[in-house]
C-alpha cells in the first residue's frame, strides 16, 4: 500500500510518528493509500527547515520572486490534466470540475505574478521643513494554511502564492482525505526553482494542527472549513499570538423573483447546487422562491436534477461525482429523510443510487425539497451534499429578511430582470459575496474572498488585497537629512509637521 509522506525542506519527508489513515477512491470505496499523520516533533522539523529558508527567501528580490512564480503558473497549465486526475481520484469530482478548481487557483498565483506593482509603497515629500515620509511592506516569516478536503488545489493556491511572493516561506496543512494534491504542488513549485524550505507539506489530523497553532515559530495561520473549527483556530492561534484568516461554513441562498428567467435561474441554481456533489462553501443550499416564481420553478428544477448525470468523476459527460466519504454519504441520506419527516416535501429523492461495476462508491443521487420552513434542519445545517431546499416567501424584503436572519453570510444571489430590486437586494443583503444572475459568485483573485457572520472568524478574508495586507507588516520611516554643519533645533514638545 503506497504511503503519502511530508514534503519538507524540498523533498518527501517520512516524519517520525508511525500514525497513517486511509485514502480512500470514493468511486470505488475502495482504500488506495495511506497517508503519513505528523507528530509535533514533525511539525517542528517543518517550521525550523521554513524559518531557516526564511532568512535567505525574505532577502531575495522581487524580481526573483515574481519570476517562480512565472515559472510556477506555467508548470500549473502544463500538468494541469495530471493534477486534475489525482484530485478526482481522491476526492471524487469530476475532472473537468478538478480542472476548474486549478483553473481559479491559477488565477491567485497570476495575481502574485503582478505583486510589484500592488507592493508598491508612498512617498509624501517635505511634510515638514526637511522631513519626508515614505513606508513599505515588509513579510511575516513562517506562515501556514489549513486547508479543507472540498478544494485541495484551489484553496491552498488562494494562500500559498501571495505569501510566499511577499518574501514569507509557506507551511500547507492540507485534508488528509485527499492529500496527494498538495505534495505534486511541491513538486512543481521546486521544478519553478523555489528554494527548499519555503514551501513544506505536512499531514495530519488533530495533533498536527495543534502543534501548528501553539508553535513559538508560526506568525500567521490562513484557515478554511467549518464554522466551529474555524472558531477553534482563531481563539488557539490568537491566543498565542499569531495573525489568523479564518473561514467557516455557509448557507447559500439563491432568490428567484417572478420577473427572472425561470429556465435560465433553474440551470444555473441545479449547477450551483449539485455541481462538485455540493460539497462547495459557495454550493446554492437554497432556492427561495418569491410569490408567483415558486410552481414554475419546482418544476424545473425537478426536471433538471434527474437530467444530472451522476457517475465516477474521470468517466467524460459525466457531471456529478461520489461524495468524499462513506460518513458523508450517509449523513446527507439521513438528512434527506429527516427532511420528510418534518414536513418537506421531497421532490426528487437522491438516496440508494447505485452506479453499475461502482457499487461501493460513495454515490447518492440529487436530492431536492419544496416547502421547507427556516425551521428544518434541512435549513438550518450545513449538510455539503447535493441537496437543495426551496423556501417560498412573498416578496423580496421578505428574502432578505430570511437570509439576514441566518447565522451564515458566505454568498448569496438574486435572479431577477429588474435592476431596481437587485440595487435593493445588494445593498440590504448581510452577506459578504453576492451575485446578480450568477449563482456561485467566487470573485476574482484581485478581489477578497470572506464572507459575514459564522461565515468569516475575525476580519481577515483571503487573497487579493485583503491577502496583500495579511501575510505583510507595514513600517512608515520618517526621514530628515541635514545639511553638513547646519544646526537643526530640537523641540522637546510633541512633533508636529509645522
Amino acid at each position: 500500500m503506497k504511503t503519502i509522506e511530508h514534503w519538507i525542506n524540498g523533498s518527501p519527508t517520512a516524519g517520525t510518528s508511525p500514525e497513517t489513515a486511509p485514502v480512500f477512491n470514493p468511486a470505488t470505496g475502495q482504500e488506495q493509500a495511506r497517508v503519513a499523520l505528523a507528530s509535533a516533533a514533525d511539525v517542528d522539523t517543518a517550521v525550523t527547515a521554513a524559518t531557516a529558508a526564511f532568512e535567505t527567501w525574505s532577502e531575495s528580490s522581487l524580481t526573483q520572486r515574481t519570476q517562480v512564480m512565472f515559472a510556477f503558473r506555467q508548470l500549473l497549465v502544463e500538468h494541469e490534466e495530471e493534477l486534475g486526475r489525482i484530485i478526482s481520484a481522491e476526492h471524487g469530482k469530476t475532472v473537468d470540475d478538478a480542472r476548474g478548481e486549478i483553473t481559479r487557483g491559477r488565477e491567485v498565483v497570476e495575481f502574485a505574478c503582478g505583486l510589484g506593482d500592488v507592493l508598491k509603497g508612498s512617498f509624501s515629500d517635505q511634510v515638514s521643513r526637511g522631513v519626508d515620509v515614505h513606508n513599505f511592506r515588509q513579510p511575516l516569516g513562517v506562515v501556514v494554511g489549513i486547508t479543507p478536503f472540498n478544494f485541495p488545489a484551489m484553496v491552498p493556491l488562494w494562500m500559498h502564492p501571495i505569501a510566499i511572493a511577499t518574501g514569507n516561506t509557506f507551511i500547507l496543512k492540507p485534508s488528509e482525505r485527499d492529500p496527494s494534491a498538495a505534495n505534486f504542488v511541491a513538486g512543481l513549485y521546486k521544478r519553478a526553482g523555489l528554494p527548499d524550505g519555503v514551501f513544506n507539506v505536512v499531514h495530519g489530523g488533530k495533533e498536527a494542527v495543534d502543534a501548528i497553532l501553539t508553535h513559538s515559530g508560526v506568525e500567521a495561520v490562513s484557515f478554511v472549513g467549518s464554522t466551529p473549527i474555524a472558531r477553534y483556530v482563531h481563539e488557539t492561534a490568537t491566543a498565542h499570538g499569531k495573525r489568523v484568516q479564518a473561514l467557516g461554513g455557509a448557507k447559500n441562498h439563491a432568490v428567484v423573483l417572478p420577473d427572472a428567467d425561470l429556465e435560465f435561474a433553474a440551470n444555473h441554481i441545479t449547477a450551483g447546487a449539485y455541481g462538485s456533489a455540493g460539497e462547495r462553501c459557495m454550493a446554492v443550499s437554497v432556492a427561495v422562491a418569491v410569490g408567483t416564481a415558486a410552481d414554475g420553478l419546482v418544476e424545473i428544477l425537478e426536471r433538471k436534477a434527474g437530467e444530472v448525470k451522476v457517475g465516477p468523476g474521470d468517466v467524460p459527460g459525466i457531471e456529478m461525482g461520489p461524495l468524499v466519504t462513506k460518513a458523508s454519504q450517509e449523513r446527507v441520506e439521513n438528512a434527506v429523510g429527516t427532511a420528510a419527516t418534518q414536513g418537506a416535501t421531497v421532490v426528487v429523492d437522491g438516496r440508494g443510487l447505485k452506479i453499475d461495476g461502482h457499487e461501493s462508491g460513495f454515490f447518492t443521487g440529487p436530492s431536492l425539497f419544496d416547502h421547507v420552513t427556516t425551521e428544518m434542519d434541512a435549513y438550518k445545517e450545513e449538510l455539503f451534499g447535493p441537496v437543495l431546499a426551496v423556501v417560498r416567501v412573498d416578496s423580496l424584503d421578505e428574502a432578505i429578511g430570511v437570509i439576514n436572519a441566518n447565522p451564515y453570510g458566505n454568498g448569496t444571489a438574486l435572479f431577477t430582470g429588474s435592476g431596481e430590486a437587485a440595487r435593493r437586494f445588494q445593498r440590504n443583503v448581510k452577506v459578504g459575496m453576492i451575485g446578480v444572475n450568477v449563482p456561485v459568485p467566487v470573485p476574482m483573485s484581485y478581489y477578497s474572498f470572506g464572507g459575514w457572520k459564522d461565515s468569516l472568524i475575525g476580519d481577515s478574508p483571503i487573497h487579493g488585497p485583503e491577502g496583500i495586507r495579511f501575510y505583510t507588516r507595514p513600517k512608515v520611516v520618517t526621514t530628515r537629512w541635514p545639511q553638513p554643519k547646519q544646526q537643526v533645533t530640537a523641540g522637546f514638545n510633541f512633533p508636529t509637521s509645522s
